[in-house]
């Protein structure tokens, strides 16, 4: 398996560079496109970095916030024949109140007029061979959002947000799972319960996405889990037997390190540009 990041927030030279995700994955003879940033630059970096992203067997919407799904504007335009799937609550507006003041930060409206494009996701969804797009089924993630200051607006009424508008991507490899969540924001845990339900009896290889972890205190980055609860993460990282573990995006450089402390080398960084290759058999 070979992972591509065609955007991500951290600059590097000769490429583009914004606060969004954008992956591609080839594993077998299968590809994928995950996300696709805030605009349209992901599509510059792939044409820099040697890659057709049209040429893919799916592309999938993580979840509906404009950082994962706003490039897919320009992506569907661009290509007409091409699919995107996404959870159907996706449509569904967001809300932050990172930084204070509550904003929206819902995929733009103009992605959701392409609807002969859009293929909607209610269940765990085979979309190739051995590869599954597993939605939230854990019950009560609205607290975890209400502490998170994330929410969504349900036939006019602001919820703490429930994430049931999120999914991961997996891979069934012979080397072991490995789960491609693109910001975790329910946390690690019901995405490994959740993962480990629908494909049971399989050992976890590798855990790929942000970790929601970034903070601001005083204009200062921060992480905003203790290093108790980072700790407490990483021994449940290595119990389910993980071997590396890629983070970025919303992680965060404070979170990043306080993970790195704990899981050393398993700990890597996702960086545009960035190309690497995980064992599948």
């Amino acid at each position: 398996m070979k992972v591509t990041v065609l955007i991500e927030n951290t600059p590097v030279a000769g490429l583009q560079c914004e606060h969004g995700l954008s992956l591609y994955i080839t594993c077998g003879k299968g590809k994928y496109l995950l996300d696709a940033g805030s605009s349209g630059a992901f599509l510059e970096n792939a044409k820099r970095l040697g890659i057709r992203p049209d040429d893919v067997d799916a592309c999938i919407l993580s979840h509906g916030h404009y950082d994962h799904g706003g490039g897919f504007e320009a992506y569907l335009k661009a290509y007409p024949e091409s699919r995107v799937y996404a959870m159907e609550n996706a449509r569904e507006a967001c809300f932050s109140t990172s930084g204070g003041a509550l904003h929206e930060i819902s995929v733009p409206g103009q992605v959701w007029t392409y609807g002969r494009q859009l293929l909607f996701v209610r269940e765990v969804t085979q979309i190739g061979k051995e590869v599954y797009l597993i939605p939230h089924s854990t019950p009560g993630l609205g607290q975890v959002g209400k502490r998170a200051g994330l929410y969504r607006k349900k036939n006019g009424e602001l919820l703490p947000d429930d994430f049931s508008h999120e999914l991961s991507l997996v891979f069934d490899t012979e080397a072991g799972l490995v789960v491609f969540n693109s910001c975790s924001h329910s946390g690690v845990s019901p995405i490994l319960a959740e993962v480990k339900a629908a494909l049971p009896g399989r050992k976890l290889l590798a855990f790929v996405g942000g970790l929601h972890m970034k903070g601001k205190r005083d204009g200062q980055e921060i992480c905003m889990f203790s290093e108790d609860e980072v700790e407490k993460l990483a021994d449940a990282l290595r119990r389910e037997g993980l071997r590396w573990l890629y983070t970025g995006h919303c992680t965060g450089e404070a979170g990043y390190e306080l993970l790195q402390s704990f899981l050393g080398d398993r700990v890597q960084r996702l960086v545009t540009g960035r190309t690497f290759c995980l064992p599948d058999s």
